[in-house]
């Protein structure tokens, strides 16, 4: 039985890296029947897109995306950083499916600002080959996390993340620079925004904040890479599912066998759209 879930927000799910956890997302998604779905942003990984890496689950995330869309969910593509090249079709429709930039939806009589987050970030804004590199060392390195993990696992020790040790570091460092929820938050504030909802940093949140102009809720989905993380929006209450706490009640579904594709052949399908 799939649970009926009002709005469901996700983002940063990295597709063709090796860090994304799609057959997590897969059996999430496989899960739920939202209303809405929106993808905040880095959905697909454009910035790792030379090399030869998208294996079979995450090309099921994709075909799961659009069945929703063919049916009876609203689909929201919110652009990132990481899928940048998607904004030259912001406004295209396809069925249910609506890339953008940015999305304002009224949820409740509350107004809510949804958009991915990167534009606060200025070591992205200014200087993106650093941010790449950084990308790709990162990649790397869930690589060889995965092998230390697997020697700990043999010895029947405790799993442990390196990356997602640096990666919060690297994250906070841009947060402290740049402030990126408060900026966010009165930004909300100052244009009267019940609720702003971003991506971008991977960090999971949901709080209120308060200045001498009003208050808003800053909220954030987090990521599909180590947190595992999305935001869900029902009975007029916001909440932060975490696979990891309902792995056990989720179940991988029979779908169709997707044969294997080059990236050459995936990029054409995901930007041909006329």
């Amino acid at each position: 039985m799939k649970r009926n879930v009002e709005l469901v927000v996700i983002s940063d799910v990295h597709l063709g890296t090796y860090g994304c956890k799609a057959k997590e997302l897969l059996r999430y998604l496989n899960s739920i029947q939202p209303k809405t779905l929106v993808l905040n942003g880095d959905i697909i990984d454009i910035w790792q897109f030379k090399k030869s890496y998208f294996p079979k689950p995450h090309l099921k995330v994709i075909r799961k995306i659009l069945s929703l869309a063919t049916k009876n969910t609203d689909v929201y593509y919110i652009t990132g950083n990481h899928d940048e090249m998607f904004r030259k079709f912001t406004d295209f429709e396809l069925g249910k499916l609506k890339v953008c930039n940015k999305i304002c939806l009224n949820i409740d009589q509350k107004k809510t600002w949804i958009f991915h987050g990167d534009v606060f970030d200025a070591s992205v804004q200014h200087s993106k080959w650093i941010a790449k590199l950084g990308g790709k060392g990162y990649d790397l390195l869930i690589i060889i996390n995965n092998v230390v993990n697997w020697f700990l696992e043999k010895m029947g020790k405790e799993k442990y993340s390196f990356s997602k040790k640096i990666k919060n570091n690297v994250k906070k460092a841009v947060k402290y620079i740049g402030d990126f929820e408060l900026t966010a938050s009165e930004l909300a504030i100052d244009n009267n925004y019940d609720y702003v909802v971003c991506g971008h940093i991977h960090q999971p949140q949901i709080r209120e904040v308060v200045n001498k102009k009003g208050s808003c809720t800053y909220l954030n989905s987090g990521d599909w890479i180590e947190n595992l993380s999305a935001l869900e929006y029902n009975d007029k209450e916001w909440t932060i599912f975490y696979y990891d706490e309902h792995k056990h009640l989720l179940k991988d579904e029979e779908v169709e066998e997707i044969q294997e594709m080059d990236n050459s052949a995936l990029l054409k399908i995901v930007t041909n759209f006329s």
